[in-house]
């Protein structure tokens, strides 16, 4: 969801408009008093916020975003007539992540939009960490308390499922079809065995991975 705040109906319903024909769901707002209500019942993925506005201007809105827990990470991206320098700095000081000159066109403000979430996005985490297990995913390699474990592609795929699902439990059956894929013919034996050998290799890291009585495993998350 965007949030479009903008006084002017013409721009705004226009904003509104090629955002839902890009893809997006949005919303347009003329002033803070509609926008801080909407606020407290969704909150967006995103902001366009004109600097002018008839009650709340835009600067005194986005530093209160900011000065919230709730909503400091959302992001801000400022539209304003002025085209001096100093506003932009102001805006962008005070916590914006972009800006739109007006007039801007449709495209610009859809790219722009596009630009500022996916630097918003977090990547997935490239280490994993669990105990005394570390995970670098991006150089495929394991320590356990700083000691380097050599392990086999298959006990690798184990350890990083549950590593980046810790406290759940996967059956036997799961493991199966996660690791070795639905068209793999064996008995859920090979799971115990890749289970048992992984185990050895942690060492004394190697009880955080659990067996849950009756039900398959789990990573646990003692520290």
């Amino acid at each position: 969801m965007i949030y479009c705040v903008e006084d002017e109906s013409t721009i705004r319903d226009l904003m509104v408009y090629t955002l839902k024909a890009s893809g997006f769901d949005a919303r347009g707002f003329e002033s803070a008093s509609d926008f801080w209500p909407a606020m407290k019942e969704q909150e967006p993925a995103l902001i366009i916020l004109d600097v002018m506005l008839p009650d709340e201007d835009g600067l005194t809105i986005l530093k209160a975003l900011r000065s919230s827990p709730v909503t400091v990470d959302i992001p801000v991206i400022m539209a304003t007539a002025k085209n001096s320098e100093y506003d932009k700095v102001i805006g962008l000081d005070s916590g914006a992540d972009d800006y739109l000159s007006k007039p801007f066109g449709m495209m610009e403000m859809v790219s722009r939009i596009k630009a500022v979430l996916r630097r918003a996005t977090p990547k997935q985490a490239e280490v994993l960490a669990c105990g005394g297990i570390s995970m670098d995913k991006s150089r495929h390699t394991v320590t356990v308390y700083g000691a380097p474990v050599s392990l086999t592609l298959k006990e690798y795929e184990l350890l990083k499922l549950f590593m980046e699902n810790p406290d759940r439990v996967f059956t036997r059956e799961v493991l199966l079809s996660e690791i070795w894929g639905n068209a793999f013919i064996g008995e859920t034996r090979t799971v115990d065995v890749h289970i048992g050998t992984l185990r050895t290799k942690l060492a004394q890291a190697g009880n955080l991975i659990e067996t849950v009585r009756g039900v398959g495993y789990r990573m646990g998350l003692k520290k």
